[in-house]
């Protein structure tokens, strides 16, 4: 093996993990996560966290590890991973990054503003700001602060518009003199080797449909009950994922468990295709294009040949 460290990316429910996996026990590696959701304890079902007997003796690094109640940035993910690397090269094995998270990806990668952090109180009050029909008046704030990043920004997307003022408010400075001076900062290049899955999207539709039932046989909702019980107001950042607020409905007998599924699957793939097209604007380095027949096997001797 070369210096490269294989990075596994693709949209959710394309098989990473288990391949990841595989290729780990060809290579003597580790797996380290590269996933929003599944660093986070407590919802390892709903997150499709791979259980003890699924990892098969690979060592996993950042899945499951941070509590429930404490958000992320990407700028911090990105220093998660680059300590797993170090600490994985020491021991003399492979890291082995996996994921589907393009924006982790993306700061791993190409690095993200310094001072990249989610202040809970800033991002609190930008969010009440917006939700009480602010929207227009945030909108002028940033047309003040960043005419040129503001052009990038449309007032309906509340996520964006509200990152944007808060990366000032954390910086005191505008988002394109951040992304400017963190594209001219040197960085240390982990040599990642970016293998993306490529999946035809009707084949992928059905593995999300397949995964989202697993998921609710291994006990998705009872995990949604517990949850509940715990933190009744059901409040965290990490509880945004996919299913859990769509489980309460169900658990709240406002929509019936077909539809609950229905809903799922919608959600979910209406995310796949988002990673899908994030990943298109990503420099990769090989692409391996699956189908229903192909074998890890086959698609880790593919990956191998490209890596050495």
């Amino acid at each position: 093996m070369t210096e490269l460290i294989p990075t596994i990316l693709a949209p959710t429910a394309s098989g990473k993990t288990d391949l990841a996996i595989y290729l780990a026990k060809k290579i003597d590696g580790e797996v380290i996560g590269l996933d929003s959701r599944q660093i986070y304890d407590q919802i390892p079902i709903g997150t499709a966290q791979p259980t003890i007997r699924e990892m098969d003796g690979v060592v996993h690094h950042l899945i499951g590890e941070k509590p429930i109640d404490e958000p992320i940035s990407a700028g911090q993910y990105a220093k998660l991973v680059r300590s797993c690397v170090k600490s994985i090269k020491f021991r003399e094995k492979i890291p082995i990054v996996c994921g589907g998270a393009g924006l982790y990806y993306r700061a791993l990668n190409r690095g993200i503003f310094e001072q990249s952090k989610s202040e809970l109180d800033i991002r609190k009050n930008l969010e009440d700001m917006y939700d009480n029909g602010n929207a227009q008046k945030m909108m002028d704030s940033l047309k003040k602060i960043d005419p040129k990043y503001s052009k990038h920004v449309h007032i309906n997307n509340r996520k964006r518009l509200i990152r944007a003022l808060e990366i000032y408010e954390i910086t005191g400075k505008a988002p394109s003199e951040n992304f400017n001076n963190q594209k001219n900062k040197p960085r240390h290049n982990l040599n990642l080797f970016s293998i993306y899955l490529n999946w035809d999207r009707s084949i992928l539709k059905e593995r999300i449909s397949k995964r989202t039932s697993n998921l609710i046989k291994k006990g998705w909702i009872d995990e949604v009950k517990t949850l509940i019980e715990k933190y009744p107001d059901f409040d965290f950042h990490s509880l945004d994922s996919i299913g859990y607020r769509q489980i309460v409905l169900y658990l709240d007998n406002r929509i019936s468990l077909e539809n609950l599924e229905l809903e799922i699957n919608t959600k979910t793939y209406q995310y796949a295709v988002k990673q899908i097209k994030w990943f298109r604007k990503e420099k990769i380095d090989f692409i391996v294009d699956m189908n229903s027949d192909t074998t890890f096997r086959h698609t880790t001797k593919k990956i191998l040949s490209a890596i050495v």
